[in-house]
């Protein structure tokens, strides 16, 4: 009998037991193994069953399972641990799929009592009307559960004026591995032996634990103290759940300060910032966050000087939040604290979307570190340890010569207010663990000279258990595992964390990791050509798990519909990265690996929105390319995904022609038999093909530079949808190039993108399609003259794709650089008639859809600028429109991609007032708000050319319709 075959059938078993006895989902299956097998650590630690409770009855009963079957069990809510403390063996336990209601708010007592599985985003949204937070804020408070956040005793910038977790945790109830539910709140009575274990070790408790604030590593037992209150709450906090498991808490709530106002430090460097700290305190400040030179010029690299606001002269940099009872009073206490600062210089920055794009920037910290200044890899594993703040300074300058010693790098940033370090390291863990052994064992030597905790507010997990011996005496680690024996006595709670830790090198994932080179595809090229190193970008930070769009972000829109780590960029990636690993995905073929990318809309907005530069809308074309090789495809592959194609075939093959095919698909009977036949939904509409493409239109009237003599060219790329199907679009761009003075050049050879066959995986045809392109398009890029696009989908295809799909050729790189948008040229350079201006849209009111691609690759700023220079009213929207160009149409996906449309972009229709323009420049947003509300929108050439004085209207002669 294989030893494959007796796991599955016991898994099969367990899965079976609990089903009789969860009402939540129960899954054994490959696909959500994987997704479930890391968080954002390091480690990979594959689990039998997944369970999502419904409440706290299938809590109790998974709980009680594990122990009749002697079964490990971890807890895990939005999957942020850093330090590998939500991954384990046996049963995980997700909460934030069900359990995440907030069971009352109390605005007098300052209290609320929530589920586990809470956001600590929706628990402040809650609380804001009532000038009410909770205090302690991670940088992923938008996917972090309030269980997780006690779980590691979580923190966050605002801790040093609200404190931990733990210091804003009134009660929890809980069930320990004895399966004992009780109320912890203050006093030891629920745990039998609680008081003699303290009264044992006092002196323990009194001299090597609660030295500082950011002192987490370990178990907190001095609340356990009498002076300390004698808090079993409190002491429950950071012990990574391995001793009991939260199924609610009673929290303590926090006035919001009136006013608040940002002040960024500059600073020689980053010890020299950290040297200010002790002083800055003083001050009373609500945050003191490090931020590091090389970490905003990650952000500068990769998204754009927009995405940073203007800093003070320095190399560190401190953003320090100063509050009041009005502005007046933050703006004076901020005076003081420059004064006090000794910084080289300063900027203030009132709440605003600069002040935002700072905490923006701070927040994604631990994606942006995800690479080395040199852009190698960086890992979490020494993520977050602290020092009392009068030693910061010198901390930094010993850890710097550190990791100069050990030959590796990283970029520091944290709460340096509390003296918490994070930073991420390019250590070598492509092979084995041993660089991370050696690196953190120093480490943590180093900490503990400084009189400073390994961890200061994710955990020790399963990144630092092992090192405790450095920190502590023998007493006391005695004393973590004599804790967790009253709890815990068969260690069934989140196994080898904390107490008989597993070693730091153990269950490592990217090891275990086989490469995949690039071959015929894409070629990878900022991740060294393997495809292994590219989806193991994405370290787990969770961004993707976030509403994005309340911070105009577009992530994983179908996660937004569906609520399921499935459809997140990360559980996407997790699957990917089991398929390099082999043991459990097996290859590009498997069902695991397909179920995954099926509701991933390629909207690329994971490429520019995910920290870590994940790209998932590649990797699934890759996929896609490597599992249909030399294979039939799907019915779409050759319908949607040639699309071109037919529409040129359209116009020459005779006796069918766009008359005949409206015709065919203006009757019920024949639509629906073709779209199937194409793999389309049958509640779809094919598009209205027009009776004459642009192309013809142009040669007819002349096929010439158009009327303005003088002025500078710009070459007008006509993509094949405006081409073929909205040829309007195209020649109201003619009308208003020429308007604002260029001589519009139309290349007299069609030239094709490829965007269809790269979002189906036709790769090899794709390639063909870029090659033709870039011998059409490059003597105008060699010339110095601009190439506009109009369809964001197939601009950002150049602009992106089409380098890492032909990187050997030097005209990719010269093309991508000369195209713009039609914003984008209007708006960077001063247009040849130095008197135009854009035509007049007073009085118009705008809700704009912007294209994913179009936000991910070129950014909508140029179009914003451009409509309120011309003074329309304009709304943006964020979020996709679900269409996602042949998503929204295949067969399957309907109910998907109108839920997603329902995130944004429907609600914003219906509520839109009578006149409103609907501008969307993406011809898939265009024919999503067709198709779900019957509304009719424009592109950005179209809504300009509406208002163009008539002289300056371009012909449409045998234009019709």
């Amino acid at each position: 009998m294989s030893t494959t075959g007796t796991g599955e059938r016991l898994r099969a078993a367990l899965a079976a037991r609990l089903r009789d006895r969860v009402r939540g989902e129960v899954a054994a299956d490959a696909r959500r193994r994987a997704e479930y097998s890391s968080d954002a650590s390091n480690y990979r630690v594959v689990p039998e069953v997944v369970v999502l409770p419904k409440d706290e009855d299938d809590v109790l009963a998974t709980l009680e399972t594990a122990r009749e079957e002697n079964v490990p069990l971890t807890c895990r809510g939005g999957g942020t641990s850093i330090a590998g403390n939500a991954v384990g063996p046996g049963i995980v336990l997700d909460f934030s799929r069900h359990m995440n209601r907030i069971l009352s708010l109390d605005p007098g007592t300052r209290t609320a009592v929530v589920q586990p599985g809470v956001i600590l985003a929706d628990l402040q949204r809650a609380a804001a009307p009532h000038g009410l937070r909770f205090g302690p804020d991670p940088s992923t408070q938008a996917r972090a559960t309030i269980a997780g956040m006690i779980g590691n005793n979580a923190c966050g910038p605002h801790a040093v004026a609200y404190g931990r977790t733990a210091d804003n945790v009134r009660a929890l109830t809980v069930a320990d591995g004895t399966g004992r539910r009780f109320v912890a709140g203050t006093g030891l009575d629920p745990v039998p032996g609680l008081d003699e274990l303290v009264r044992a070790d006092l002196a323990v408790l009194r001299t090597e634990l609660g030295r500082f604030p950011r002192q987490v590593s370990g178990y907190s037992l001095e609340h356990l103290l009498p002076e300390r209150g004698r808090s079993l709450a409190r002491a429950l906090v950071g012990t990574e759940g391995t001793v009991a498991v939260t199924l609610d808490a009673t929290l303590r709530l926090v006035e919001i300060s009136p006013a608040r106002v940002l002040v960024v430090l500059g600073y020689p460097d980053m010890p020299t910032a950290a040297d200010a700290v002790p002083r800055l305190l003083a001050h009373r400040p609500l945050a003191v966050e490090g931020l590091d030179a090389r970490l905003v010029d990650v952000v500068r690299r990769n998204h754009g000087t927009q995405r940073v606001p203007g800093l003070p002269r320095g190399g560190g940099w401190l953003m320090v939040e100063m509050g009041g009872t009005d502005t007046d009073a933050a703006r004076e206490a901020v005076r003081a604290l420059t004064a006090d600062s000794g910084a080289l210089d300063h900027a203030v920055l009132p709440a605003g979307p600069e002040a935002a794009a700072m905490w923006r920037i701070r927040e994604d910290g631990a994606g942006l570190a995800g690479r080395s200044p040199a852009g190698r890899p960086a890992w979490p594993g020494w993520e977050d340890a602290a020092v009392p703040p009068e030693r910061l300074g010198g901390y930094l300058r010993a850890f710097e010569a550190l990791m100069a010693r050990h030959g590796v790098e990283g970029m520091p940033y944290g709460h340096f207010g509390d003296g918490c370090l994070h930073i991420r390291i390019d250590l070598p863990l492509e092979k084995d663990g041993s660089a991370l052994r050696a690196f953190t064992r120093d480490a943590a030597r180093l900490v503990a000279e400084h009189g400073g905790s390994l961890s200061g507010e994710h955990g020790d997990g399963r990144a630092r258990g092992e090192l405790l011996p450095h920190m502590y005496s023998d007493r006391a680690i005695k004393l973590f595992a004599a804790f967790k024996a009253l709890l815990d006595p068969d260690d069934l709670l989140n196994p080898g964390v904390v107490v008989r830790p597993d070693p730091v090198d153990a269950h490592l994932r990217r090891p275990a990791a086989r490469p995949l080179p690039a071959a015929g595809g894409f070629a990878f090229a900022d991740d060294a050509g393997d495809i292994t190193r590219a989806v193991h970008r994405c370290v787990g930070v969770g961004k993707c798990r976030a509403d994005t769009s309340a911070a105009g972000g577009f992530m994983c829109p179908s996660y937004l519909a569906t609520r399921d780590e499935k459809d997140t960029t990360r559980g996407r990636a997790r699957v990917l990265q089991d398929m390099a690993n082999g043991s459990l995905v097996r290859d590009w073929s498997s069902p695991e690996v397909h179920e995954s990318l099926d509701l991933c809309l390629s909207c690329k907005a994971c490429g520019s929105d995910c920290p870590a530069g994940v790209d998932m809308a590649r990797y699934k074309s890759e996929v896609l390319y490597r599992a249909y090789a030399g294979r039939r495809r799907p019915a779409a592959h050759y319908s949607l995904g040639r699309l071109p194609t037919w529409l040129e075939l359209l116009h020459r093959l005779p006796g069918i022609g766009p008359a005949a095919a409206n015709a065919a698909f203006a009757i019920p009977a024949a639509r629906r038999p073709l779209l199937a036949l194409a793999g389309v939904d049958p509640r779809r509409r094919a598009p209205r093909f027009p009776a004459v493409p642009f192309g013809r239109w142009w040669w007819r009237r002349g096929g010439r530079r158009n009327a303005a003599p003088a002025g500078p060219e710009v070459v007008l790329w006509v993509d094949s949808f405006d081409e073929h199907l909205t040829p309007d679009v195209a020649r109201d761009a003619v009308a208003v190039l020429t308007a604002a003075g260029y001589r519009v050049i139309v290349p007299d050879r069609r030239a094709c993108c490829g965007l269809t066959w790269i979002s189906t995986g036709q790769l090899a045809t794709a390639r063909e399609r870029l090659r033709e392109l870039l011998g059409v398009l490059d003597r105008y890029a060699v010339a110095g003259t601009p190439v506009v696009g109009l369809e964001p989908s197939c601009t950002a295809t150049l602009r992106s794709d089409l380098a890492d799909l032909l990187p050997d050729d030097p005209r990719s790189r010269r093309v991508a650089d000369s195209v713009r948008t039609l914003a984008e040229l209007l708006t960077e350079r001063p247009t040849p008639d130095p008197a135009w201006r854009p035509p007049d849209l007073g009085g118009v009111t705008v809700v704009a859809q912007p294209h994913c691609h179009q936000h991910s690759v070129m950014g909508y700023e140029h179009d914003l600028a451009l409509l309120r220079r011309a003074g329309a009213a304009v709304t943006a929207l964020a979020g996709c429109c679900g269409l996602a160009g042949n998503f929204g149409m295949e067969r399957g996906h309907y109910d998907v991609s109108v839920a997603v449309a329902e995130n944004a972009l429907l609600p914003a229709l219906r509520a839109a007032a009578p006149g409103t323009v609907f501008l969307a420049d993406g011809f898939s947003c265009r024919t999503q708000a067709d198709h779900l509300a019957g509304v009719h929108g424009v592109h950005l050439a179209q809504l300009l050319a509406g208002r163009l004085p008539p002289a300056a209207a371009v012909e449409r002669d045998g234009a019709g319709g």
